[in-house]
């Protein structure tokens, strides 16, 4: 099993940038991808970003498109989701999830592990 624990949330003005992290323990996540989802208050989870095993690949959100950046270190077994030029449309709980797949999907379904989130808010 994995855990995941997600940390670098906070509350932020529009326009600037926040960098989040994903730390995780118990296994490796060199085999899994890796995702980014987020849920706003009385919304569903979303998809945000991800990344495949290898991190030769990156899909992202067409609202978040060209503002954030997903990557990975697996020697430090931690994903990063950097986050740009933020909008208060970005406020909400953010998720790190891992699944056993070399491809990441978009649906929150597919996947294995979650960590308990980090807030992110963004004032107008």
């Amino acid at each position: 099993q994995v855990q995941l624990v997600e940390s670098g949330g906070g509350l932020v003005q529009a326009g600037v940038s926040l960098r989040l992290s994903c730390a995780a323990s118990g296994r490796t996540i060199s085999p899994y991808a890796m995702g980014w989802f987020r849920q706003a208050s009385g919304k569903e989870r979303e998809f945000v970003a991800a990344i495949n095993w290898s991190a030769s690949s990156s899909y992202y959100a067409d609202s978040v498109k060209g503002r954030f950046t997903i990557s990975r270190d697996d020697a430090k077994n931690t994903v990063y989701l950097q986050m740009n030029s933020l909008k208060p449309e970005d406020t909400a709980v953010y998720y790190c999830a891992a699944e056993r797949s070399l491809i990441p999907s978009y649906n929150p379904q597919s996947y294995d592990y979650w960590g308990q989130g980090t807030q992110v808010t963004v004032s107008s």
